[in-house]
C-alpha cells in the first residue's frame, strides 16, 4: 500500500498562481492542485532503501551513528585512537610504534577549544545530574557554553561559574528553576559569584529571561518535603489568587512559594514547621513568616489557618498521649 500524497504549501504556481500543491513521494513530483502543472520532478528520495520490522533489525541495518549533541565537545562525531595505553598491547609488536605515534599526534592536534569543552562539559554533566535537570536543559546549556567559548567569554573567568550561570538561566527558561543555594551547593561557588557571572553572560549572549514564577517551585519543593498532591494543588490555588490580587509583586518567588506550601500544608492537615520548609527551600524562617503574614491577611484566611493549626496541634497531642 503506497502512502497518500501530501498536500503542502509552496510559492505560487508559475502557470495559474495557485498556492496549494501535492507532493507525490512515489513519483518524486510536486503538482499544482489547481492546474495540474508539475512544478518539480525527479526529486531525490532520502529515505532508506531497506525496511526494518523491529528495533534490532533497525540497529543492524542503519548506517548512521547517534544524532549530533552539544553535550559532547566533538558533538559525538570525532574519532579517537585508542582509549588508553592498555590498548597499545592489543596491537602487534611491529605496529606499536606507529600506533603510539598516531595517538600522540592526535592529541597534539586537538585544539585548545576542544580541550576546554572536553573538561567543562564533563563538569556540566556532573552538575546536571546533581540537580536532576532534564536533557533539554543539558543540551541547551552545552550549546550556549560553546557559543560563550567561541566569543571568548570564558577567558579570564572561572569555567565553573559560567556553566553554573548558564544552568541557572536555562533551567528558569525551561520551567525547571533551581535556587541559587542549590546551584551553589552543586558547583561549590558562592551565590554572589554565580549572580555576577549570570549578569555577564546574559548581557553578552543576549539572554532575556523573565523572573521565575513562584508556582514553578511548588512541585519540586513539595516533593522534597514529602507533601501530597492535594497540598500542591492547594498551594497553587493560593498562589493563583495571590497573583490576581498582586500580593506577590516585588517578592522573591522562593519565599512566596514556601509560604504558600506552609499554609496549604496546615489547611490539609500535613503540617510542616517553618524551619523544615526553610531548610529545604533555602530561605530564612523570617522570610517565610513575613510572606505568610502577607498572604493570610490579604487573602482573608488568617482565622481559618489559625483554627486549623490549633486543631492539628490538639490531634497531634492526643495521638501522643495515646
Amino acid at each position: 500500500m503506497t502512502d497518500q500524497p501530501k498536500v503542502i504549501n509552496q510559492p505560487k504556481c508559475s502557470s495559474c498562481g495557485g498556492d496549494r500543491f501535492t507532493k507525490d513521494d512515489s513519483r518524486g513530483e510536486l503538482i499544482c492542485n489547481k492546474c495540474g502543472l508539475v512544478m518539480e520532478q525527479d526529486e531525490i528520495d532520502t529515505t532508506p532503501e531497506w525496511r526494518a520490522f523491529d528495533s534490532v533489525q533497525q540497529s543492524k541495518r542503519t548506517r548512521t551513528g547517534a544524532p549530533l549533541t552539544f553535550t559532547k565537545h566533538d558533538k559525538g562525531i570525532s574519532t579517537e585512537i585508542g582509549k588508553g595505553l592498555e590498548e597499545l598491547y592489543k596491537v602487534s609488536v611491529k605496529k606499536r610504534a606507529q600506533y603510539y605515534r598516531l595517538r600522540k599526534w592526535n592529541k597534539r592536534l586537538t585544539k585548545s577549544k576542544d580541550r576546554n569543552l572536553s573538561y567543562s562539559l564533563s563538569e556540566l554533566a556532573r552538575q546536571v545530574s546533581y540537580l536532576g535537570l532534564p536533557k533539554s536543559v543539558h543540551e541547551e546549556v552545552g550549546r550556549l557554553y560553546e557559543k560563550a567559548v567561541t566569543k571568548g567569554l570564558v577567558r579570564g573567568r572561572s569555567m565553573e561559574s559560567i556553566i553554573t550561570a548558564l544552568i541557572y538561566a536555562v533551567a528558569r527558561e525551561e520551567g525547571s528553576p533551581r535556587t541559587l543555594s542549590e546551584l551553589s551547593a552543586a558547583s561549590g561557588i558562592e551565590k554572589r559569584e554565580i549572580g555576577r557571572a549570570y549578569r555577564y553572560v546574559a548581557r553578552e549572549l543576549g539572554i532575556r529571561i523573565l523572573p521565575a514564577a513562584a508556582e514553578e517551585y511548588i512541585p519540586r519543593f513539595s516533593s522534597l518535603l514529602g507533601l501530597s498532591g492535594t497540598v500542591q494543588a492547594k498551594a497553587k490555588e493560593i498562589l493563583a489568587v495571590a497573583v490576581d490580587e498582586e500580593i506577590t509583586s516585588g517578592k522573591g518567588p522562593t519565599g512566596v512559594a514556601a509560604a504558600a506550601l506552609y499554609i496549604a500544608a496546615v489547611l490539609e492537615g500535613e503540617k510542616r514547621t517553618q524551619r523544615d520548609i526553610a531548610d529545604v527551600v533555602g530561605v530564612t524562617e523570617v522570610t517565610i513568616r513575613n510572606r505568610y503574614k502577607d498572604l493570610v491577611e490579604k487573602l482573608g484566611i488568617e482565622e481559618e489557618v489559625e483554627r486549623k493549626a490549633n486543631e492539628n496541634e490538639k490531634s497531634k497531642a492526643a495521638a501522643a498521649a495515646n
